[in-house]
Formats: structure tokens, C-alpha cells, sequence
């Protein structure tokens, strides 16, 4: 069951994540990148990472995506124009030039994923042996919050502080010009 739902997971974040960057509908791409965003929570559980999964669906998702959607909102009424249908252009590839880097990005996960089946690293080995290894029962949110407010206060606040001016320079641009 655990294998069904991690490939159902890894299918929709992959499927919804080629569709959004291919639709012209920004409404449409919204609520596509709703579905990878919850896709993504998905998988960061399979990965053991159960704070980043509960921090993607609420700040991501309940913030930033809710955010987007009030911007698409609230915009000017040339976007809303936008909402006609393309229903003979599924897969378009006007886009030529992203297929170099699509299949560089397949040759390196190629690459390490049969690096990875040869033999694993030596810092994993390290890891097993010394008993630093990760399981399911851990409760890392509390070693997360320690690290948070010790070691990394001022890259914590740098980042709170250029997530400030995005949202300021968005609340600029998303006003509208008034004439005199």
C-alpha cells in the first residue's frame, strides 16, 4: 500500500507539475499548482520529513497559494480574458528550447540513481554504523525548532525579511495606476 501511494504521489506531483508549466490559463495553472504543492506534502511524509510536509501545506498552500489566487483576483480584467478555451492544445511544445534541459535533468537522475544501486555512499555507511540514522518513531520537530532559534537565527530572518519585500514588491505591482 505504502509503494501505491508514494508512486500515486510522485505521478500527480510530475503529471500536474508538466501540465502547469505548459498552460497559458493562469486560473487553471493556479489550481494546478495547488495539486503539485499537495503532491509534494505527499512525498516529503514518505521521506520522513513530516515538519516540512505540515509547513508546505500550511504555508505554502494556506499562505502563498491563497495569496496567488487573491492577487489573480483582484488583477485586472485583461487576465480573466484569459479564461477561454484551449482544448486543442494539450501538450503544445512551443517551448523547444526546454527539452536540452529536461533530458540533461533525466541523464543525472539516471546517473544517480544507478550510482546509488552500485553501492551507497560512504557518509550513509558512517551514519548506520554510528546509529545516526532516521526512523519513522524520531520526533525531529524539536531538533528542527532548536536549530531554528540557535544556530540559524539570522538566515531564519534574512529569509523572513526578503519574504517581506516580495510581498511588498507584489502589493506594488498589483495596484493600479491612477491618471491625474
Amino acid at each position: 500500500m505504502e509503494s501505491i501511494l508514494f508512486y500515486a504521489f510522485a505521478i500527480l506531483a510530475i503529471g500536474s507539475a508538466l501540465l502547469l508549466v505548459n498552460l497559458k490559463n493562469i486560473a487553471r495553472a493556479l489550481f494546478l499548482f495547488f495539486i503539485v504543492l499537495f503532491a509534494m506534502a505527499g512525498l516529503y511524509l514518505f521521506a520522513l520529513a513530516d515538519f516540512v510536509a505540515i509547513t508546505q501545506i500550511m504555508v505554502y498552500v494556506g499562505g502563498v497559494l491563497i495569496l496567488m489566487l487573491f492577487a489573480f483576483m483582484l488583477s485586472n480584467k485583461e487576465l480573466l480574458k484569459d479564461l477561454q478555451d484551449n482544448s486543442g492544445s494539450f501538450l503544445s511544445m512551443s517551448k523547444w528550447q526546454a527539452i536540452p534541459v529536461v533530458v540533461g535533468f533525466l541523464l543525472l537522475m539516471l546517473y544517480g540513481i544507478f550510482e546509488w544501486q552500485q553501492a551507497p555512499s560512504t557518509w550513509i555507511i558512517q551514519s548506520i554504523e554510528n546509529g545516526n540514522n532516521i526512523t519513522a518513531t524520531d520526533n525531529n520537530i524539536h531538533q528542527i525548532g532548536l536549530r531554528f532559534m540557535t544556530f540559524y537565527v539570522l538566515p531564519f530572518e534574512i529569509i523572513s525579511i526578503f519574504l517581506m519585500m516580495a510581498l511588498i514588491g507584489a502589493s506594488h505591482l498589483s495596484r493600479k495606476e491612477r491618471t491625474l
